[in-house]
């Protein structure tokens, strides 16, 4: 009758020596939370919140702009230029009225997994291509609009450049050239006290429903944090499109001054939370001692392109 016990003895002292041994591999899972630092938004409010919107769809300008003007809500727009040139007109009011111009690239790269982007795949870059592609696209937007762009998007949300043992990230040189870098179908919100400018966390606006929206915007309220809202077309219906109903509700909910919400674009929130944070403002700095982003694709632009003629440039 002692072996069954015996047997049950040995078996608990088995497993609580495992748990002994495993627990601290696992530790971080249990260990207590730091108190997040104390951040101020201003004039009392609880968090911030920026609609920003990709490539210049024609819907923009159309549609979107028109209902953001609305409820003087500020957006940022990351332009891609053959689009920008198809509105050049409303994009200079939209500059005029306040809204925050980003830059996109030139021929928008992604990963060559997309067909679509297979002549320009971020696996056949190099980051001396990158560097100029992005000064070309800021040099379009200063001749184009008038305004040098801080702000940029990656597009598809994806930040690397080459293959296997040659891949590189492109972080460093938005860090270089922009106050801010946006990524795409992030899973949360940014902390004002953490947040990298560089890699700034964006969350699909694209096909919500108000309901859903309102759900990140109060879970970001309750934590004070950052939201940045990421979409494409602004319409009634579509693919990739930011319903004009949901981004209307967002316009009314933040703007009443009894929901807590600064909702402005990207370029005025982030100057606010570097200066809280201590850092100095948006100095373009080399990317390395042989500057390799000098000369651009568009050194001499002239005031009408021909943005059919890009694709040949590379």
């Amino acid at each position: 009758m002692k072996k069954p016990v015996l047997k049950t003895t040995l078996l608990y002292a088995v497993v609580f020596i495992m748990v002994f041994i495993i627990s601290p591999a696992h530790s971080y899972q249990y260990q207590k939370v730091e108190k997040r630092p104390d951040f101020q938004w201003p004039e009392g409010k609880k968090m911030g919140l920026s609609l920003t919107f990709d490539d210049a769809r024609l819907s923009q300008p159309d549609k979107g702009i028109p209902l953001l003007d609305k409820y003087s809500v500020k957006a940022t727009f990351y332009l891609s230029p053959d689009n920008m040139n198809q509105r050049l007109a409303a994009w200079e009011k939209a500059v005029t009225d306040g809204h925050d111009i980003g830059n996109h690239s030139v021929f928008h790269p992604c990963s060559g997994n997309f067909a679509w982007s297979r002549d320009h795949a971020l696996e056949n870059y190099s980051l001396e291509e990158m560097s100029r592609e992005l000064d070309s696209a800021s040099n379009i937007i200063i001749k184009m609009l008038g305004v040098k762009p801080v702000s940029f998007a990656f597009p598809c949300g994806q930040t690397f450049i080459g293959r296997g043992n040659m891949t590189r990230s492109y972080v460093p040189l938005i860090s270089a050239k922009f106050e801010t870098g946006r990524v795409w179908l992030s899973e949360g919100p940014n902390d004002p006290v953490f947040c990298d400018f560089s890699q700034l966390t964006g969350m699909e606006l694209d096909g919500k429903s108000f309901d859903q929206i309102k759900s990140l915007i109060e879970d970001a309220k309750s934590k004070g944090q950052w939201l940045i809202l990421a979409g494409h077309e602004m319409n009634d219906s579509g693919s990739q499109t930011s319903l004009l109903v949901t981004i209307e509700a967002i316009c009314k909910y933040a703007s009443d001054p009894a929901n807590g919400i600064w909702i402005d674009n990207v370029h005025n929130i982030a100057a606010y939370v570097k200066a809280k944070r201590g850092e100095e403002p948006l100095t373009e700095t080399p990317v390395s001692k042989n500057s390799f982003g000098a000369r651009t694709l568009f050194d001499e632009m002239p005031k009408s392109i021909d943005i059919n003629a890009l694709n040949n440039l590379r």
